[in-house]
């Protein structure tokens, strides 16, 4: 059986990326300028180990109601967005019917989260949090920006626009006109794609 750590494979595994090349002892060179593989996987983990600092203390409090992660992503946006439609909301979520059906009761059943039907279309459902559930979002979110501040300052000059940047363009392109229009970016950060 092959050593997966070995250095033969470890190099072939590093060369990967487009333009990088490998040197004699099997560790990858990207061209100047060029973050090299290495550095790419490094950035992945950092990415990782962020996201787990970053949902650490909602998970937290999320657990003391029975909730989580998909229950922050649905009462977050439909705070911020009052009178979401179901179907937008699976847009936004890209989850199926059935899991969103799931978390909503539960935010419903426990007075989170109402659930109106539309004035033009009566068929259409329309989500509101209620004042129990703005309270639980508004104390997630104050946690994260929280993080987020202290994490922006620092990180120094110019990290702001350089975030927003970085975070714009790793999402996928043809969402971006979506994502921008919902959370309302401003200019400086469409310049990422």
């Amino acid at each position: 059986m092959t050593d997966i750590t070995s250095d033969s494979v470890t190099g072939r595994r590093s060369t990967r990326s487009a333009g990088v090349t490998p040197t004699p002892n099997g560790t990858a060179v990207a061209p100047q300028g060029l973050p090299s593989h290495d550095e790419l996987v490094a950035c992945a983990e950092l990415l990782f180990f962020a996201y787990r600092d970053f949902t650490a203390g909602p998970d937290a409090i999320l657990a003391e109601y029975g909730f989580g992660r998909a229950h922050h992503r649905v009462l977050h946006f439909v705070h911020r967005h009052p009178g979401l439609r179901v179907a937008d909301l699976l847009d936004i979520l890209k989850i199926t019917k059935q899991s969103l059906a799931r978390v909503l009761k539960q935010l419903i059943d426990k007075g989170f989260i109402i659930q109106k039907a539309g004035n033009d279309d009566r068929r259409e459902r329309r989500l509101f949090v209620t004042a129990k559930g703005g309270r639980l979002a508004d104390k997630l979110t104050a946690w994260q920006i929280k993080r987020i501040e202290a994490a922006l300052g620092k990180a120094g000059q110019g990290a702001r626009e350089l975030t927003r940047r970085f975070l714009f363009a790793m999402i996928a392109e043809s969402d971006r006109p979506g994502v921008e229009q919902l959370i309302k970016l401003t200019d400086g950060t469409r310049e990422a794609g």
